[in-house]
């Protein structure tokens, strides 16, 4: 095997080795072990937290649930995220002690865009500050290069949203939001 192939594998490991379908850690600090996993016949988050008697906790249906999806503990919670070929997002979830549940405090977003990169970039929200940053590209037709247009800082409000009220279309209301800000700043 080449050098190049086998470092190549390699720095494939760490995600292969964080990436689980499930997770079990204490989520709502009492020092109890919970447990939050993908539900992949009903395409739904599930989250059983020892504070609400260990009763499922649902999303709703993600429908567009990649085999390539999964989920990751954080310092605070929990991160889900859902990979295509070209594209993917992540969504971060920690406890909320006031209102006792899981809530979504930022997504992020990626694109590859075209075959010649149009489009391609990434971005975040926090969704506790509702501070945004994009880092996108645009492919110049009369130059024929693609160029990195500068950083989008904005603010973008979304309600607060508990992982029952989660899916992906609150993705695709983000990725609506911040195709806009793409637009707006180059100009279409």
């Amino acid at each position: 095997m080449s050098k190049k192939l086998f470092i190549v594998l390699l720095s494939f490991c760490p995600a292969m080795l964080f990436a689980q379908d499930q997770i079990m850690k204490d989520l709502d600090g009492d020092l109890v072990t919970d447990t939050v996993y993908i539900d992949q016949q009903t395409s739904q988050i599930i989250c059983v937290l020892s504070s609400q008697h260990f009763e499922k906790i649902l999303s709703g249906e993600i429908e567009l649930l990649n085999e390539t999806s999964g989920l990751s503990p954080t310092k605070n919670g929990f991160e889900f995220w859902n990979n295509w070929m070209r594209a993917g997002y992540s969504n971060q979830f920690r406890y909320d002690a006031q209102t006792k549940a899981m809530q979504l405090i930022g997504m992020s977003r990626y694109d590859f865009g075209n075959a010649a990169n149009d489009g391609s970039g990434h971005s975040s929200v926090n969704l506790l500050t509702n501070q945004y940053i994009g880092d996108w590209n645009y492919f110049d037709e009369k130059k024929q290069e693609l160029i990195k247009i500068p950083t989008i800082k904005a603010t973008l409000y979304f309600p607060k949203i508990y992982l029952e009220a989660f899916s992906d279309k609150v993705y695709f209301d983000y990725a609506d939001k911040c195709d806009k800000l793409f637009h707006d700043k180059i100009g279409q």
